[in-house]
């Protein structure tokens, strides 16, 4: 059954701690559903959102609008390392899923936060890995006409942190279920930032499926604060890529910045870098602040409002523009 509920508190979906707001909330359990949903959205001249788990959400004032959400569950294995995954489903359960058996190449993509649905808008991506590696298809509801509709991966045009879906797609779809293919060799990328050094550390020099999935786990706790004691979205910032000779000319500023090579002409700097070399690593602004242990995290500290977080970023955003010449963007959806 659909749930339709009046003047809702969205307290429970954004890993924020916001205690926004919204109109009206829609959430629906099936693709069935998914199609009166749209119904609704089409005859309804009401704005309208689509959120996912909400931990890439901020929330800066009520939503006089509709906010959609997707409940759709199940993990489904088909054949050939495919499995069919409602959006509704939590990311990192899918991850859990395949290691336990025998599905390859999600290790790195352990424990971040958010559900199925979200994985395809955001092509979400950790340790060298990014999420479109593995999917399929997307299927989804035309809010338009109601149909159900089913892209492949190449028609999604996924980038870093990108879809059509966040672009020229956005608000025209509802996704109910995404199909991945994942690898029956495990192949481990462990070569990307601290994961070797922490295996060396545990004396590992060939981590199993399982060891490699709690050296994630354990390296995103200890450098990723728990949103239900500290209110944030995980990385707040997208790392911006530059051309080589915009690298370059960093590069003899500053000769031990990091950076991983994408191809001859584009480079990828950590934002959470340039932030902290600016100095905002730890710091507090009213009831917002950066996390101590990774400056590309802003935090809730008790109590701040959308707008306090939003003028953080704004602070930070115009140093690292001052300091290196590099606009950096939100990969968080403000609202």
């Amino acid at each position: 059954m659909i749930k339709d509920i009046l003047n809702y508190s969205l307290l429970n979906h954004n890993t924020f701690g916001i205690d926004a707001r919204c109109h009206r909330f829609l959430e629906f359990s099936a693709a069935a559903e998914a199609q009166q949903v749209a119904s609704v959205l089409t005859s309804d001249s009401t704005p309208y959102i689509i959120i996912g788990g909400g931990s890439n959400l901020l929330l800066t004032r009520d939503y006089t609008g509709i906010v959609v959400h997707s409940a759709i569950k199940g993990i489904t294995p088909m054949y050939d390392g495919r499995l069919r995954c409602g959006s509704g489903e939590v990311w990192d359960d899918v991850v859990a899923y395949c290691v336990e058996h025998g599905l390859y190449g999600a290790e790195n993509l352990s424990i971040i936060p958010g559900d199925v649905g979200a994985s395809a808008v955001q092509n979400i991506g950790a340790y060298g890995v990014e999420v479109n590696e593995f999917i399929e298809t997307v299927e989804a509801i035309d809010i338009s006409s109601g149909r159900a509709v089913s892209f492949g991966r190449e028609e999604c045009h996924y980038s870093y942190r990108n879809s059509r879906f966040k672009g020229e797609w956005r608000n025209r779809y509802l996704i109910t279920y995404v199909t991945y293919h994942f690898r029956p060799q495990y192949n481990p990328h462990i070569d990307y930032g601290n994961i070797r050094a922490e295996l060396d550390k545990r004396g590992i020099k060939n981590p199993t499926p399982v060891q490699l999935r709690q050296c994630i786990i354990d390296i995103r706790n200890a450098k990723l604060p728990d949103y239900h004691i500290e209110g944030n979205a995980g990385s707040f910032f997208v790392n911006p890529i530059v051309n080589a000779e915009k690298f370059n000319e960093l590069k003899s500023r500053y000769p031990d910045m990091p950076h991983y090579i994408i191809d001859d002409d584009h480079i990828k700097i950590p934002a959470g870098w340039m932030i902290e070399e600016c100095g905002w690593k730890g710091k507090t602004v009213g009831h917002a602040g950066v996390h101590d242990k990774q400056a590309l995290v802003l935090v809730n500290r008790g109590g701040a409002t959308g707008a306090e977080i939003v003028h953080l970023m704004q602070m930070i955003q115009k140093d690292v523009l001052d300091t290196f010449g590099i606009a950096i963007h939100p990969e968080v959806n403000v609202v």
